[in-house]
């Protein structure tokens, strides 16, 4: 067994029984007994255990969620997505330019519910080009580091507030 498996069995061991002795203790406590020493002292024990590991765990989830984040492919997933339901919000876009109380008076203008498709799909067409360009991959990325990188920066901050208390 290695030490990742070996720790994970003492932490369920240790959950399993601090659950157990809060199940006592709330028995015993609703039977008008006091808690016994044991019991406080497990309970005690697993407050300490939970906020020791409770930093080191979300530091680790998100160094994993950043790492799943990083090698997405998103501009390429919302490509997909738009060309999956283009005549959807085709049909969207066009509803919304009628009940728009400015551009809703180009229904009026002779053709005009043609020129709405046709500026309709030149937008559609634009977006899904501007989505597979490699430019807009890079800006996603760089878009999903920074914010990774505050979010961890912030949590270290936390981290390091909380030590110094």
């Amino acid at each position: 067994m290695t030490a990742t498996g070996i720790l994970l069995v003492v932490l369920l061991a240790a959950i399993g029984l601090a659950v157990v002795a809060g199940i006592i203790g709330r028995v015993l406590v609703h039977c008008g007994m006091r808690q016994p020493l044991v019991v406080r002292m497990i309970n005690r024990a697993s407050e300490r255990v939970v906020e020791i590991i409770k930093r080191p765990i979300t530091v680790a989830v998100l160094d994993e969620l950043a790492d799943v984040l990083r090698t997405g492919s998103y501009t390429r997933n919302i490509a997909a997505a738009l060309q999956e339901n283009h005549e959807q919000i085709r049909e969207m876009i066009k509803e919304k330019i009628r009940e728009d109380p400015t551009t809703g008076r180009l229904s009026g203008v002779p053709f005009g519910d043609r020129l709405v498709g046709e500026v309709t799909e030149t937008a559609l067409r634009v977006v899904l080009a501007v989505l597979a360009d490699p430019r807009t991959d890079a800006l996603v990325s760089d878009m999903l580091r920074d914010n990774i990188d505050q979010i961890r920066r912030t949590v270290r901050q936390r981290e390091d507030a909380d030590a110094s208390l």
